[in-house]
């Protein structure tokens, strides 16, 4: 058995039959056998292994950044086992613009268009071109577009159509270079005289005093997605809490009158839960959204947390919160 502690960023002790890294896709195909069990890593930081896997871990590994110009727009072809802030990174620094808020996201390349990742008012699918992939049954290899992807919030066709049937070798993306600042959400904007750099230092600042860095403490970022709700439901939570925190959602694509996202942060607090312990597991003092593990948690400590915190909000709000991580267990993803 081969430990997984150190492949998850939440580092529980837990072990797999083995671990083996691939860079590029004949390595793939040479190791992956559809007949066995076999689940996909990228970075470990949005997969919670809750207990031993009974199968094989391959970890993706494919690298390497190529960039070209139009007279519009910066293009990118990034391997799926580069590191999403390092990314971010470059492109500031080479003033390709855009992904700043972005900034400071765990995890890798591979992994941005499954979460559709965001942050501060923006979504990674605003400069996702399309996504190359690996046909886990046939060994093809296919190019799915921008719509092809059926990008939602925090939430793609790997999620659902495809998941566990591709791998992500790499994603193409294209920025602007007549780019508009994203400055509405929260810190952001009390910038004076925004720029590209501010923000991605600030985006930098403001995770950094209030997330838990996971090389210091184990965690997967946030565990929850935010819950977005119909008007007349947030009408009815705000009748008893006026000070709410929310955000106004547009939906075109499915046709929907405008909903409201609340974060579920405040949700969590709400409910009693930031700062709380169960063993080896603490609700963040500074983020609720938040999980981490103080020391020898166990996957039942997090699923027990997890769903005493799912239930609580459902009972106080009526608001059934989603997992946002992949919860891992013997052969494979289960529920809260």
């Amino acid at each position: 058995m081969s430990s997984l502690q150190c492949y998850s960023t939440f580092k529980i002790d837990v072990s797999c039959a083995a671990i083996t890294s691939f860079t590029d896709v004949a390595s793939f195909l040479s190791l992956y056998d559809a007949k066995k069990l076999t689940y996909l890593l990228g970075g470990g930081s949005n997969s919670i292994f809750i207990e031993d896997f009974e199968g094989s871990i391959l970890v993706n590994k494919i690298m390497g950044i190529t960039h070209y110009d139009t007279p519009q727009n910066h293009h990118l072809r990034v391997g799926a086992g580069e590191n999403w802030h390092e990314l971010v990174t470059l492109c500031l620094q080479n003033k390709w613009y855009g992904m700043e808020n972005l900034a400071l996201i765990p995890g890798s390349v591979g992994a941005c268009p499954i979460q559709n990742i965001g942050a501060y008012g923006c979504e990674v699918e605003k400069f996702i071109d399309s996504v190359e992939c690996v046909l886990l049954e046939t060994g093809e290899q296919v190019l799915l577009n921008n719509v092809d992807c059926q990008f939602g919030y925090r939430d793609s066709i790997f999620k659902h159509d495809l998941a566990g049937k591709v791998l992500i070798t790499h994603v193409n993306f294209t920025l602007p270079k007549a780019y508009e600042l994203e400055t509405s959400y929260g810190e952001l904007a009390q910038l004076d005289e925004p720029t590209p750099e501010k923000i991605y230092h600030k985006v930098i600042e403001v995770r950094q005093s209030k997330l838990p860095d996971p090389a210091q403490l184990g965690n997967a970022g946030s565990f929850f997605k935010n819950p977005v709700i119909d008007q007349a439901q947030f009408d009815a939570i705000s009748e008893n809490y006026a000070s709410v925190p929310h955000f106004m959602v547009t939906d075109d694509r499915e046709g929907r009158d405008e909903r409201v996202k609340i974060p579920a942060a405040w949700l969590i607090d709400q409910a009693g839960f930031k700062g709380k312990t169960l063993n080896g597991v603490r609700c963040h003092p500074t983020q609720p959204l938040v999980l981490t593990n103080i020391g020898g948690a166990s996957g039942a400590d997090v699923l027990a947390m997890a769903r005493d915190i799912v239930s609580s909000v459902k009972q106080k709000f009526g608001i059934s919160l989603e997992a946002e991580v992949r919860l891992v267990g013997k052969t494979g993803l289960i529920t809260l």
